[in-house]
C-alpha cells in the first residue's frame, strides 16, 4: 500500500506598504513562514491567505493601505492586516469588516499566529531539512538589503505619530545587527542600508552596552557600528541620522572611504519659529556651520533631506527663511511635503492658524522649484568626472545604476547605454550629462 501523497504546502501573498523599515518587517514575517513550510505566492488567487503590510503614517499613506485591503479582499477573501496602521483597528474594520485579522508594527508572532489559523502549517514540515536561505527572505534585489538597527523613537516631533504606533528607541544589540550584516554580505549583497527611526540614537537606550562580534569588544553605539560595518567590503549608507553632535564621528569614514559619504538628515524646516513648533532643534545657524565643516572633512559629501511646508502657523516670511536657507545649504537631494493634519498628531491641537491648502500647494511648488535648480547646478559639476556604480536593473536600453549619492527609490539614477552589464554590477563610468535628478554615463 503506498504512503499518501503529502498535501500541497500553504501558500500566502503578501502586500508591503511605506517605508524601508517596513520592508524589513515583511521579511521577518516572510523569513518566518519561509522557515516553516509556507510557500510564497505573487497573485492573489493562487494564495491560501493574504496579509497586507501597511503604512500609517499620513493621511494618504493610510488611503492607500486602505485600498491595497480592499483589493485583496476583493481579490481573495482572506486577508491578514499588519503593519503601522494595525493600531486602528476599529477603523480599518469599519472600512473592511471582514478581515480575519489586524495586528500593529513589529507584531511578527501575532501575524504569524493569525496565518496558521487562517491556513494551517504543514505538520510534517521540517525546518531544518527545508532550508531557508541563511539570510533569510529578501524583498529588495540581492545586491542591496536595508539593515534595521533599532525600533521606535525618543523625540516628540508635534507632526509626528510614530512614536504612538512603534513605541519609544529599542536598539537591537551591535553583535546581533553586525552578525545580520555578515550573512546578506555572504550572501552577495554589494549594498547595506542602515536604518531606524533615529540612526544618531542607536544605541543610547542601551548606554552604548558592551556587547561582541567574533569575539571582539564592540560597544552599542553608531560610530563602532559604522567602523565594523566598513571592514566588510561593502557599500555602507545611513539614513534617518539626526545631527546631533556624534555625526561629527561618522564625516571621518566618509572622507576615508570607509562609509558612503551620504548622509540622510531629515531637517524638516530651517525657521526656529517653525521648529519650535515642530518640537525639533532650531539651531539652524549652528546647523550650517556643520554642514560647512562636514563638507571641508569630505568634500564628495551628499546630503539628502525632507522638509515640510504648509505646518500650522507658517508665515510667508518663515517660508521666505526656509528658501534662503536652502541657498545658503546647498543641498544635494531634497524631498519636500505639504503637512498633513494626520489623526493622533500634537500638532492639530496646537491652536495655531492652519495654512490653506492653495497656499500650501504655491509654496510646495516654490520649495521644489527653488532646490531643482540647486540640485541641477550640482549635478552639472559631476560632468566629467569618474564615478563608481552599482548597477540596479539592465534593459533593451541600457543600464540603470545609482552612485554613491544615490540611495535606492528615493534619489536619482545613473544611466548608461550599455546592455552587456548585469544587475549587482559595480562599475566605474564618466558622467557625460545631467538633469535635476540624474546623471547619464559612458562606461570608462
Amino acid at each position: 500500500m503506498s504512503a499518501a501523497s503529502p498535501a500541497a504546502a500553504p501558500k500566502v501573498g503578501f502586500v508591503s506598504l511605506g517605508c524601508p523599515k517596513n520592508t524589513v518587517d515583511s521579511e521577518r514575517i516572510l523569513t518566518q513562514l519561509r522557515t516553516e513550510g509556507y510557500q510564497i505566492v505573487p497573485t492573489y488567487e493562487d494564495a491560501d491567505v493574504v496579509v497586507v503590510n501597511t503604512c500609517g503614517f499620513i493621511d494618504s499613506a493610510k488611503v492607500e493601505s486602505l485600498d491595497a485591503i480592499g483589493e485583496a479582499l476583493a481579490e481573495n477573501g482572506r486577508v491578514i492586516v499588519t503593519g503601522c496602521m494595525g493600531v486602528e483597528e476599529d477603523h480599518i474594520r469599519d472600512v473592511h469588516p471582514s478581515v480575519l485579522a489586524v495586528t500593529g508594527p513589529q507584531q511578527y508572532e501575532q501575524v504569524v499566529r493569525a496565518v496558521h489559523e487562517a491556513a494551517p502549517p504543514q505538520v510534517s514540515h521540517d525546518p531544518f531539512v527545508d532550508l531557508v536561505p541563511p539570510q533569510g527572505v529578501k524583498l529588495t534585489p540581492r545586491h542591496y538589503a536595508y539593515l534595521k538597527i533599532s525600533e521606535g523613537c525618543n523625540h516628540n516631533c508635534s507632526f509626528c505619530i510614530i512614536p504612538s504606533m512603534r513605541g519609544k528607541l529599542v536598539s537591537r544589540p551591535v553583535g546581533d545587527v553586525l552578525s545580520e550584516a555578515e550573512r546578506l554580505v555572504k550572501a552577495g549583497v554589494k549594498e547595506l542600508l542602515v536604518i531606524s527611526q533615529d540612526t544618531s540614537a542607536y544605541g543610547v537606550d542601551l548606554k552604548y552596552k558592551l556587547d561582541f562580534w567574533n569575539g571582539q569588544p564592540v560597544k552599542t553605539r553608531m560610530k563602532e557600528l559604522c567602523e565594523a560595518l566598513s571592514n566588510m567590503g561593502v557599500w555602507v549608507r545611513l539614513h534617518y541620522v539626526y545631527p546631533y553632535p556624534n555625526v561629527d564621528d561618522v564625516v571621518p569614514l566618509m572622507a576615508a572611504g570607509k562609509l558612503l559619504p551620504y548622509l540622510d538628515i531629515p531637517f524638516q524646516h530651517a525657521s526656529p519659529q517653525v521648529l519650535k513648533a515642530m518640537k525639533r532643534p532650531a539651531f539652524e545657524d549652528r546647523t550650517l556651520a556643520r554642514i560647512k565643516q562636514w563638507r571641508e572633512i569630505c568634500p564628495d559629501l551628499t546630503i539628502r533631506s525632507t522638509f515640510i511646508v504648509g505646518f500650522p502657523g507658517e508665515t510667508e516670511e518663515d517660508f521666505q527663511y526656509l528658501l534662503d536657507w536652502m541657498t545658503e545649504a546647498q543641498l544635494d537631494r531634497v524631498g519636500c511635503f505639504q503637512y498633513s493634519p494626520v489623526d493622533g498628531a500634537p500638532a492639530n491641537d496646537l491652536g495655531m492658524e492652519q495654512v490653506p491648502d492653495e497656499i500650501k500647494q504655491s509654496r510646495w511648488e516654490r520649495f521644489m522649484a527653488h532646490q531643482q535648480a540647486i540640485s541641477a547646478a550640482r549635478l552639472q559639476r559631476k560632468i566629467g568626472r569618474e564615478i563608481d556604480v552599482l548597477v540596479d536593473e539592465v534593459d533593451e536600453d541600457g543600464a540603470v545604476a545609482r552612485s554613491a549619492a544615490d540611495a535606492p527609490e528615493i534619489d536619482g539614477n545613473v544611466f548608461i547605454e550599455s546592455t552587456s552589464l548585469k544587475p549587482g554590477d559595480m562599475v566605474r563610468v564618466r558622467v557625460i550629462d545631467a538633469d535635476e535628478y540624474d546623471l547619464w554615463a559612458e562606461l570608462v
